[in-house]
């Protein structure tokens, strides 16, 4: 091993100027043994730096060579495994946990002391040595064979100078004074002990030369303790007189440090006196306001609400630790508490008395508008509330059982006057509707009340006349108080339209102002979303109600709120939605129809109202009555499909346009212009697709029973009827239907053409017939004439029986007989006999073409032409 630490030093750590303390032959743990030396060193140089070096033996030759460096600085933990046990694994912890196998516990615990002892000359780190013995860790080294290298060569490290110039220098001089020093160095040694002798006796003479020199000094020590003496003497008098000047400085000390004392105690005094004064003193004018100030001139309110937010500030101070325990602070605060509890009980009395006051003053001006379709404006009186906003803020925060009071009597005054009020609104729009108070009473209007009174069994027996002369009792009253749509003006109903419209649109207006109103007035957040409640949640609503909404204290969250808000509106307005469903049910009972007015108008103020607030008063009640506006609308389509299931036709009179043909044109007339750019259009659509399927059924269905009117003009006639309808209409919804209509208007325009000319050349189109049959049978065509039954003589003989004046006395019976069938109204006589022209010409054409193949050069030829065919329908047609 010291041959090892040799080489590494010359070859390794010299030319670095590193001398190498202490070496360790060390392998990995747990891998494949590869040994390597792991070397505590230090530089030669200052500051002196301290490195554990692992060095590593070449893989090309016997030559060693340096692999890692370590500061000792970084290392962290010395981990010897075992203090008891001889073990040679050990843990060095740099940056991160180095596992070594040592080829030897002694090594081991060598190199150990020696990293410890280079720490504590050099580092004083704190570097933790675990499961090291503490033998290992004294300055004492056991002996060993790397004992020199951990402690003498560590003391050589300062020991040791290199030679400068000069002393190399003098040492070659003497070397060569004395040639044989290297050849005879006993000899050189003993020169070297004489010269030193006489140098011995040259000292010592020169010493003993200097005792005078030393006694003159000895005397002048002496006369220096003297003066020492003295000067001791004389500090220990300043000391005692010094002693006595202290104990004045430290009584005058102290006295100073009461007195600083005393003064800050009298500042933090004057802070806390000054504290209490400036936050807990109510001026004398707020004093005044709160116990006697106006409450009816907007000074005196503005006074008020000054002095009642300068005591809430006073009421409210947070005071510091002990003030509560003050007694002229329990004063102040009880005064305060009397004077908020006396100006509590002032504004709640007079605001009650102007709440009464407000009933009464509205009530005066109901006569003015008893005859006007308006509602009374109550702008004034919010205005002159609003002037106690402020006021009733404090008194929420302050006395939260006075403004619940408040609430709760406002509600009960403005609820009564609102029902007077809105009640007179509807009375007058329920005469303007039926136009005068005795006509009102056909339809269940009694006194003053207007509330609808009509049995619904009279309601169930409205019917609608669906007979064939329909258009011609239309002047005729309704026989159980009811009209059929179609009886009423177009003017009535624009009358009604406008009427319902302006009751939402006074109604609206109303109840926004009013929540705006209670919002402000009340200090209540109206601008948040919450989970909506039912109308009728809040109808019979009480101050407990409010109380009940807040479960304790003063309200805090904006949920909360706006519930107050909706269940004060519907404590207010609570009469609304009742009127409301009477005026439906009263337009409804007019004409069903109204229900479209009702169903637009409607939903355009529902559609209004949420975009405002989905959530407030106004949108939930004109939501809850469009549910019975659109349920209305829904029955108005139920009847008329019910009525168009019931028609009966008259068996002795054609049929013509059916009335629920008719009705549903005045219908879809009426609803396009009613529901032009409506919001809900959708509705309409639906009702659209019901009510036609039901009238294509119900078309069928009576053609089917006809018995005047032959069927396929009772299809052709309605369908007709339909398709120009739903051409001029233009309803988006209804293009299929359209084309259906046309599809069986078509069909049956044929089939009846077909039907009603039949074979008006009888005996002819039997001789055709035959010979056509004998043609099937595979007989030549210009063979047939052949034929004994099909002869040209047989043929001339039958073409002889119909002359053109026979022909033209068939074609006057069946135009008789097609305008028989036909009804004015529709207008179809020109088109069918048209269409029958055109038939009859193409069996004359297909009886001409049977001649020419089956007899050619036979010169056989109709008795009449086709020109003759077209005179005689034209002359028919004119003369008719």
């Amino acid at each position: 091993m010291t041959a090892i630490k040799h080489a590494l030093q010359r070859d390794i750590f010299t030319p670095n100027d590193e001398r190498l303390l202490s070496i360790v032959n060390v392998c990995k743990a747990g891998k494949k043994k590869r040994n390597c030396f792991l070397c505590a060193t230090v530089t030669t140089e200052r500051p002196v730096q301290v490195n554990v070096v692992k060095v590593k033996k070449s893989d090309k030759g016997d030559f060693y060579k340096r692999q890692t460096a370590w500061a000792l600085r970084d290392l962290a933990v010395v981990d010897a495994k075992d203090a008891v046990k001889e073990n040679p694994e050990f843990d060095l912890h740099f940056d991160k946990v180095y596992k070594w196998v040592a080829s030897s516990a002694v090594e081991k615990n060598t190199f150990i002391s020696c990293i410890w002892k280079l720490n504590q000359r050099y580092l004083r780190k704190k570097i933790d040595f675990i499961n090291v013995s503490s033998q290992l860790l004294e300055e004492s080294v056991p002996s060993g064979e790397n004992q020199s290298v951990a402690g003498g060569d560590e003391e050589a490290v300062d020991e040791y100078q290199e030679l400068n110039a000069r002393e190399e220098q003098d040492i070659e001089i003497m070397m060569e004074g004395c040639e044989y020093a290297i050849s005879n160095a006993e000899a050189f040694a003993e020169k070297l002990s004489r010269e030193l002798q006489v140098l011995d006796g040259a000292n010592i003479q020169s010493i003993m030369a200097s005792e005078k020199q030393v006694n003159i000094l000895m005397k002048l020590l002496d006369e220096a303790l003297k003066e020492v003496d003295q000067i001791e003497l004389k500090l220990s008098s300043y000391e005692e007189m010094l002693q006595s000047v202290k104990e004045q400085m430290d009584q005058i000390s102290e006295s100073n440090h009461l007195i600083h004392l005393s003064n800050t105690n009298n500042v933090k005094l004057l802070s806390e006196i000054e504290f209490l004064v400036n936050h807990m003193d109510l001026a004398k004018g707020h004093i005044k306001a709160l116990q006697e100030g106006d409450l009816t001139s907007s000074r005196g309110i503005e006074a008020c609400t000054n002095a009642a937010d300068a005591l809430l500030q006073c009421m409210n101070v947070a005071l510091r630790p002990g003030h509560d325990m003050l007694h002229a602070v329990k004063q102040q605060q009880q005064r305060f508490s009397d004077l908020r509890e006396q100006f509590a009980r002032r504004l709640a009395s007079h605001l009650n008395s102007v709440f009464v006051q407000q009933g009464h003053d509205q009530s005066s001006t109901l006569a003015q508008h008893s005859a006007e379709l308006t509602l009374p404006n109550h702008h004034p009186f919010h205005r002159d509330l609003l002037r106690y906003a402020k006021l009733m803020e404090w008194l929420k925060n302050t006395d939260y059982g006075k403004y619940e009071g408040l609430t709760k009597n406002y509600m009960d005054y403005l609820s009564r006057l609102y029902e007077r009020e809105i009640k007179d609104f509807f009375e007058v729009a329920k005469i303007k509707m039926t136009g005068t108070t005795r006509e009102g009473k056909k339809f269940g209007l009694h006194g003053s009340s207007g509330k609808l009174t009509g049995s619904t069994s009279s309601l169930n027996k409205l019917s609608v006349q669906s007979s064939g002369n329909r258009r011609s009792q239309s002047s005729s009253l309704l026989d159980m108080g009811n009209m059929s749509a179609s009886d009423l003006d177009v003017a009535d109903r624009t009358k009604f339209d406008k009427i319902f419209e302006q009751v939402l649109s006074e109604l609206e207006p109303l109840c926004l102002a009013e929540q705006d109103f209670i919002s402000k007035f009340f200090k209540l957040q109206q601008h948040q979303s919450i989970s909506g409640t039912t109308t009728n949640e809040a109808e019979e609503m009480d101050g407990g109600t409010l109380s009940r909404s807040y479960a304790s204290g003063v309200p805090q969250t904006i949920s909360s709120e706006k519930d107050m808000i909706r269940q004060m509106m519907t404590k207010i307005f609570r009469c609304i939605e009742p009127e409301l469903n009477n005026l439906i049910a009263l337009g409804d009972k007019i004409d069903s129809f109204n229900s479209l007015y009702m169903l637009v108008k409607m939903s355009h103020h529902v559609w209004t109202a949420q975009n405002v607030d989905p959530a407030s008063f106004l949108s939930t009640t004109l939501g809850n009555v469009l549910v019975t506006v659109k349920r209305n609308f829904d029955k108005c389509i139920s009847n008329q499909m019910k009525q168009m299931d019931e028609v009966k036709i008259s068996k002795k009179s054609k049929v013509g346009i059916l009335p629920f043909v008719a009705e549903f044109e005045e219908f879809a007339a009426l609803a396009e212009s009613i529901f032009k750019n409506a919001e809900r259009r959708g509705d309409l659509d639906k009702a659209y697709t019901k009510l036609i399927r039901a009238v294509f059924v119900s078309v069928e269905k009576v053609a089917n029973e006809s018995q005047k009117t032959p069927r396929d003009v009772v299809m052709m006639e309605n369908f007709h009827h339909i398709f120009a309808t739903l051409s001029r209409l233009k309803i988006s919804c209804l293009e299929a239907e359209k084309k259906e209509a046309k599809l069986k208007y078509t069909d049956h325009l044929q089939s009846y053409v077909i039907y009603s000319l039949g074979q008006p050349l009888e005996k002819l189109n039997h001789f055709f017939e035959g010979v056509e049959a004998r043609v099937a049978q595979g007989i030549r065509e210009e063979e047939v004439s052949y034929q004994l039954a099909f002869n040209k003589q047989e043929l001339r003989k039958v073409i002889k029986e119909y002359p053109g004046k026979e022909v033209k006395k068939g074609l006057d019976n069946l135009y008789k007989k097609v305008d028989k069938h036909l009804c004015e109204e529709e207008n179809l006589l020109q088109v069918v006999w048209h269409s029958m022209q055109d038939e009859f010409i193409r069996q004359y054409k297909h009886f001409e073409g049977l001649i020419a193949r089956c007899y050619p050069g036979s010169g056989i030829t109709m008795e009449f032409t086709i020109q003759d065919i077209l005179d005689y329908c034209s002359s028919i047609a004119q003369s008719h």
